[in-house]
C-alpha cells in the first residue's frame, strides 16, 4: 500500500475585500466537480492541470478570530495514487515550462498561496472514509530536526484518544515533506464540542470555576514539548459547499 500524498494550500487576498474569498472558492468548487468525468489529465488554458485524481477533499474559509490573516481561504488536495498518480500529474506541467501554465482565469484575484507538500504517516485516516464536521481545526507545528514523525505518533497514540473523547475526530496526520521540522494535523469538530473543549482546558487552568477541569489536556501540551522546536498554532476552518469535507459533501 503506497504512501498517501497531499497538498495543502493556503491562500490570501488583498486588499480586504471580503468577498474575494467566496469568489474564489465558489470558482474553485465548481470547476473540480466537472473534473469527476474527466477521464485523462488535460493542460488548459486558464485552468492550469484538470485532473479527477488531484482530488480538492477540502475547502475551507480560515475563521479570521482563531489566528489566520484575514481574508483567507485553505485548501487540502488528495493526489490519488501518491507520487506516481496526482503528484506527478501536478510536476509535469512544469516539464518545459509550458505557456499556458501562465494563465489562470483567477489572476489578480488572489493576493499570494502558500503550499505544503503532505505525506500521510500511519494512523492517518483515507480522506474519503472520515465523517464530515462543522469546523476542523488545522494544527502546523514546528519540530525538532527530525522529530516529525515521532510527534505525530505521540498525536496518534495520546492525544487523538484524549481529544475523541472531546468530541474530536482524526482528519489528518501529516509530515511536511521536503523539510524535516514541520508536521500538521487536521480535525473535524463541532461548535459546541469545540467550546466544550476550551472550557474544560479553561478549567484545568483554574481560569473557569463553573465546568469539570481536565488536566490532560494540559499534560498533553507539555508532552508536546518533548518534540517542538518553534512556534505550534492551531486555528479553525469553516468547510466551504461543494468539497468532500463539507458537510453534504461535494454534491452540496
Amino acid at each position: 500500500m503506497r504512501r498517501g500524498i497531499y497538498l495543502l494550500e493556503e491562500v490570501d487576498f488583498r486588499p480586504m475585500n471580503s468577498r474575494r474569498p467566496m469568489e474564489y472558492l465558489t470558482w474553485l468548487t465548481r470547476y473540480k466537480r466537472e473534473d469527476e468525468a474527466r477521464q485523462a489529465p488535460t493542460l488548459t488554458s486558464g485552468m492550469s492541470i484538470r485532473s479527477r485524481e488531484i482530488d480538492l477533499a477540502g475547502a475551507f474559509y480560515a475563521v479570521g478570530i482563531t489566528g489566520h490573516p484575514q481574508f483567507k481561504a485553505v485548501t487540502l488536495w488528495d493526489c490519488h495514487g501518491g507520487w506516481d498518480g496526482g503528484w506527478r500529474q501536478m510536476m509535469e506541467i512544469y516539464q518545459g515550462v509550458d505557456e499556458r501554465l501562465f494563465l489562470s482565469d483567477i489572476d489578480d484575484l488572489r493576493f499570494s498561496a502558500f503550499s505544503r507538500p503532505l505525506g500521510a504517516v500511519p494512523g492517518c485516516p483515507d480522506l474519503s472514509e472520515v465523517d464530515t464536521a462543522e469546523f476542523y481545526v488545522f494544527e502546523s507545528a514546528r519540530v525538532r530536526p527530525g522529530a516529525a514523525l515521532d510527534y505525530l505518533e505521540a498525536v496518534r497514540t495520546e492525544r487523538a484518544p484524549l481529544l475523541a473523547e472531546h468530541g474530536h475526530h482524526l482528519v489528518g496526520l501529516y509530515e511536511v515533506l521536503f523539510c524535516d521540522t514541520e508536521a500538521v494535523t487536521v480535525w473535524g469538530v463541532s461548535l459546541d464540542d469545540h467550546l466544550r473543549t476550551q472550557r474544560a482546558r479553561d478549567a484545568a487552568l483554574g481560569l473557569d470555576d463553573e465546568v469539570p477541569p481536565d488536566p490532560r489536556l494540559l499534560d498533553w501540551a507539555r508532552r508536546a514539548r518533548d518534540f517542538l522546536d518553534g512556534p505550534w498554532r492551531e486555528t479553525l476552518l469553516s468547510p466551504f459547499p461543494g468539497s468532500r469535507l463539507a458537510p453534504g459533501g461535494a454534491s452540496s
